[in-house]
């Protein structure tokens, strides 16, 4: 299992939100490319992109940010957050990103992602973020009325890498991960799952692992890395089974 560490991005520094909300803002680094070294140097795998503005904007803000986290550092990265048309998601993966995750345009748009699968393969997520089993949209400022699963079934045959499913109210909470959703919502695809969402604490990533059979590859992890709360040799030891 994958531990993903997270760097959202919002107005050029590397932030947590609380539940998703963009006022509820704590920066963490104002150097997000140093903040990519710095997990590149604890031994991480893989780095989680999220650019928050341009969730709200509909298109890439921080892609500055993005760029120098790319310059600076040879991990694999997923980015997420504005990336709506074929040509934004062609932009990325030129520049060197290794997966685009796009999240509204999957509910807005569900053929522009079959499109882009065929397109890239291999190189395509699904972000479903979830409030009370409904999947948001717009940066979470709109909550639409389809089911988390319901969302995450149109994808079954179309090669997408993976799905990120979060849970929104448990993001930035400290509340610890819904292991029963994200494993119910595992089970019933054949489509990699992702965890993200509340993860507070190695038990957190423990819970997860015990049920890493449904079918959850990886899991995300922020503010818990952040301010300590996750070892990172612990944490990585555990998910590679060691």
């Amino acid at each position: 299992m994958i531990l993903f560490p997270a760097i959202d991005l919002k107005d050029g520094n590397a932030v947590r939100l609380l539940r998703g909300e963009m006022e509820q803002a704590t920066i963490f680094n104002a150097d997000p490319a140093a903040q990519a070294e710095s997990f590149a140097t604890q031994g991480y795998e893989w780095l989680h992109l999220v650019d928050l503005n341009g969730a709200f904007a509909g298109k890439p803000v921080n892609g500055a940010a993005v760029e120098a986290i790319l310059s600076r550092v040879s991990l694999p990265a997923q980015l997420g957050g504005g990336i709506r048309d074929m040509e934004t998601i062609d932009y990325w993966l030129s520049r060197g990103i290794a997966r685009v995750i796009l999240g509204t345009v999957a509910v807005k748009n569900p053929s522009l992602v079959k499109e882009a699968c065929k397109a890239f393969p291999g190189k395509v997520a699904v972000g479903i973020d979830a409030r009370n089993g409904y999947v948001a949209v717009e940066g979470w400022a709109e909550t639409s009325e389809l089911k988390a699963l319901d969302l995450a079934l149109k994808f079954e045959d179309c090669g997408v890498a993976a799905i990120i499913y979060t849970d929104i109210d448990r993001d930035g909470a400290m509340g610890g991960v819904n292991v029963e959703a994200t494993a119910d919502l595992a089970s019933h695809l054949t489509t990699p799952v992702i965890a993200s969402g509340g993860v507070s604490s190695i038990a957190d990533l423990a819970a997860l692992k015990e049920v890493e059979e449904t079918g959850i590859i990886g899991v995300i992890s922020g503010r818990a890395l952040y301010d300590g709360r996750i070892d990172p040799a612990a944490a990585l030891a555990l998910l590679r089974g060691e």
